[in-house]
C-alpha cells in the first residue's frame, strides 16, 4: 500500500542531538520539510556509512528548511554511546531518534517484527506532515545522500511550481516540463 500522502503518525520520542537528550514529537516536524532516515541498528556496518554521508550534507539540507531525523529502534542512551565511541558518528549534528517501542517504525511501516529492527527506509515529509516520497531498500545496501538531496529539491520545486514536473535526473536549475496535451506522445 502506498505511503504517499499519508500523514505522519502522532509520536513523542527521545533523541540524542549535539551531546544532549531531548524530546521530539510530531508537532516539531510540522511547518518544515523533514527526512526520516530509518536504519536497523547502532554499532553495525552499513549504517555508519549512511549516517556519515548524511552528516556531510546536513548543512545543505538545513539550508533548504529540512531537518534530518535518523531513526533506529535503539534507545537514546545507545545513540549517545555510539556517538561517544565512533569518530564517524561524532560527525552527526542532526537528531538521532530513539524508537525502542517501534511507534515510528510501525507508523512508517518499516518494522521488521521478528527482529525488532527497522528496514532501511527513507521518507521525505512535507511541511504539512505528509509523506511526499519514500524508498525502502534491502538491509545490505546503503543509500546515497546526494540523491536524497536531489529528490528533496525536486519535491520543493514542484510544491512551489505546481504546474511543472521534474523529468528523470532533474537537478536544480535544469529544465522542467509543463504537462499539456501538446506533450502527449512527443516525449
Amino acid at each position: 500500500m502506498s505511503q504517499i500522502g499519508k500523514q505522519v503518525v502522532d509520536f513523542k520520542v527521545q533523541a540524542f542531538e549535539n551531546g544532549n537528550f531531548k524530546e521530539v514529537k510530531k508537532e516539531d516536524v510540522l511547518g518544515k520539510w523533514s527526512v526520516f532516515f530509518f536504519y536497523p541498528a547502532d554499532f553495525t556496518f552499513v549504517c555508519p556509512t549512511e549516517l556519515e554521508d548524511l552528516a556531510n550534507l546536513y548543512e545543505e539540507f538545513k539550508a533548504r528548511n529540512c531537518e534530518i531525523y535518523s531513526v533506529s529502534t535503539d534507545t537514546h542512551f545507545v545513540h549517545k554511546a555510539w556517538h561517544d565511541t565512533s569518530n564517524t558518528i561524532k560527525k552527526i549534528k542532526y537528531p538521532m531518534l530513539a524508537d525502542p517501542t517501534g511507534v515510528l517504525s510501525r507508523g512508517f511501516d518499516v518494522m521488521i517484527e521478528e527482529a525488532g529492527l527497522a528496514e532501511r527506509g527513507t521518507f521525505i515529509v512535507n511541511p504539512e506532515g505528509e509523506i511526499a516520497a519514500y524508498e525502502v531498500v534491502a538491509g545490505n545496501i546503503g543509500r546515497n545522500a546526494e540523491e536524497l538531496l536531489r529528490r528533496l529539491k525536486a519535491l520543493q520545486f514542484v510544491a512551489e511550481n505546481p504546474s511543472e514536473v521534474c523529468p528523470a535526473k532533474w537537478n536544480e536549475g535544469s529544465e522542467t516540463l509543463k504537462p499539456s496535451i501538446d506533450l502527449v506522445g512527443v516525449i
